[in-house]
């Protein structure tokens, strides 16, 4: 992939009026990556994306893709496209003329237009649909559609909007394998909007993650998961307990908690507790306690592991880690 489809945001802001939904933002997304902007409702990641795609303008600060400044160019003319949650495929049209529409708007002739549609339909595996229309596919399928229709502009970077979550969980686990294989056989930046955590780890390459406007990590997914930099981002992404030590806030991961039904020491790596609630997981059993100092925490512990010495709710627990399982979070 070339240079110059890196993508780079400087000090990057949007208002609404009063409003502000993303804050002086930098980031930097290398090409041929895939990156996930992921965060809560609110948080600034769809607000982020839109600027990218020049479907909003940003209030302050620059979008470079490569040498070029696209801060303020049309959507059309910044070396990007947008594939939509609704996939937004025109219900009258059939998949090789849905595919072929951008370039039929920008003149190019019919026959050079549908090959070239009928071309990208073939490498999505969908050539053999060519003719049916959205409502005669499946989810799966129109997906595919949707992908091959934003690729035929031929852009540096593909920006997607939540595209999985409409599709019901085995499809969209399927989905999400197909997104990266093809992302990884174009060799195409894309930029992925999700509030999914299990999505953004499994997609990634960089997680970028937000919370009120402004990027609270931006790492790969391995670092993200251990070792998250703030409260927020623990509690965000799931499979961590954030404690109250003596050096501050700690992170330690649920699967890395133990118990003990001996009272053990109260200390940085000790917590008394109580069992509150059981959940059977199928290869885990997940396990919710309380503390004085922590209202609710969790721990898992392997089907083999439970079933051994099973707990009930009620149960007096001492909760502890390794002191090398501790990772202490930004205050």
């Amino acid at each position: 992939m070339s240079p110059d489809a890196s993508l780079e945001l400087v000090h990057v802001t949007k208002r609404y009026g009063e409003t502000t939904a993303v804050d002086r933002i930098d980031l930097r997304i290398a090409a041929g990556s895939y990156c996930c902007l992921l965060g809560p409702s609110g948080c600034g990641k769809t607000s982020t994306l839109r600027m990218i795609a020049g479907h909003e303008i940003a209030s302050e600060g620059d979008i470079l893709l490569g040498a070029r400044n696209i801060t303020r160019l049309p959507a059309a003319e910044r070396g990007t496209a947008m594939m939509f949650q609704s996939y937004a495929l025109f219900p009258h049209l059939s998949a090789l003329d849905n595919v072929a529409f951008s370039l039929k708007m920008r003149g190019v002739d019919k026959a050079a237009r549908q090959k070239k549609a009928a071309d990208l339909l073939e490498r999505v595996s969908l050539g053999h649909l060519a003719h049916r229309k959205p409502t005669e596919m499946s989810g799966g399928q129109q997906q595919r559609v949707a992908l091959a229709r934003a690729l035929i502009t031929e852009p540096k970077v593909l920006l997607l909007d939540e595209p999985l979550s409409a599709l019901d969980p085995f499809l969209r686990i399927k989905m999400r394998a197909e997104l990266k294989g093809w992302q990884t056989a174009l060799g195409m930046t894309f930029v992925h909007v999700t509030h999914s955590q299990e999505e953004a780890m499994a997609l990634a390459d960089q997680v970028v993650v937000m919370s009120h406007g402004v990027i609270e990590q931006d790492c790969d997914p391995h670092t993200l998961f251990n070792a998250p930099r703030s409260e927020f981002v623990a509690k965000f992404i799931g499979g961590h307990n954030v404690i109250p030590s003596s050096r501050g806030k700690i992170a330690v991961r649920a699967d890395r908690t133990r118990l003990s039904r001996d009272a053990l020491p109260a200390g940085d790596t000790v917590l008394p507790a109580t069992v509150r609630g059981v959940e059977y997981q199928g290869t885990y059993v997940l396990l919710t306690l309380a503390s004085e100092p922590v209202p609710e925490f969790n721990v898992v512990l392997a089907e083999a592991e439970f079933d051994a010495a099973p707990w009930q709710p009620g149960d007096a627990a001492s909760a502890h880690w390794r002191a090398e399982d501790i990772h202490l979070l930004a205050a």
